[in-house]
């Protein structure tokens, strides 16, 4: 049973080193997210006001007033298709198809906050655990600068994991939102500008 703790104990121990490292690069990417974020959230401010009240006030006949309306400099995923909708002639099998391919590039491009959300607070917790054990056996043989070192470990991944884990949730709450009003607009302009076609 001491043999098998021991093995258990040096896997265990053996996992601190590559937990950290997914940690650091999974904040890089969290700080890269936010970054991202952040300038998407000023762009889509700054254009939606404009582009709602076109849509909300759309026409069978105005699919060419809005398209000229939509911004040449914002590259994101909503007005990609929403421009490729309105250069293409009212079909409502190839709006539908564009939709779907939307909510499918929708959701891999939420995946990132969602995994961030998910895994950040598991590696922290990992970490937490994994420096725990050698903390405790400092403090048992009265090592006090062995346990505060691991201590500082305990902490540190604590509070990255939850870091890493805050901006994944606070960006998918945000996209979400944001990605199911698109979804609306989208299928609130294909019905608009397929009503010839069905009457």
């Amino acid at each position: 049973m001491n043999e098998i703790s021991k093995i258990l104990f040096l896997v265990s121990d053996s996992l601190l080193i590559p937990d950290i490292i997914i940690l650091l690069v999974l904040f890089v990417r969290a700080l890269l997210l936010v970054g991202s974020f952040y300038n998407r959230f000023i762009t889509k401010y700054k254009n939606d006001k404009q582009l709602n009240e076109a849509i909300r006030t759309l026409t069978p006949d105005g699919g060419e007033a809005l398209k000229g309306l939509l911004p040449e400099q914002d590259n994101s995923l909503y007005i990609h298709y929403l421009r490729d909708m309105l250069q293409h002639k009212p079909d409502e099998a190839y709006y539908d198809y564009m939709i779907s391919n939307f909510e499918n590039e929708g959701e891999k491009d939420i995946a990132t906050s969602k995994l961030l959300a998910k895994v950040g607070p598991v590696l922290g917790l990992i970490g937490t655990l994994i420096a725990m054990s050698p903390a405790l056996m400092g403090l048992s043989t009265g090592d006090i600068s062995k346990m505060a070192n691991n201590m500082q470990v305990v902490f540190a991944t604590t509070v990255v994991g939850l870091v890493i884990s805050l901006v994944g949730l606070v960006t998918l709450q945000f996209k979400q939102r944001w990605y199911a009003k698109e979804i609306n607009n989208l299928e609130y302009v294909s019905r608009v500008l397929t009503q010839p076609a069905k009457l």
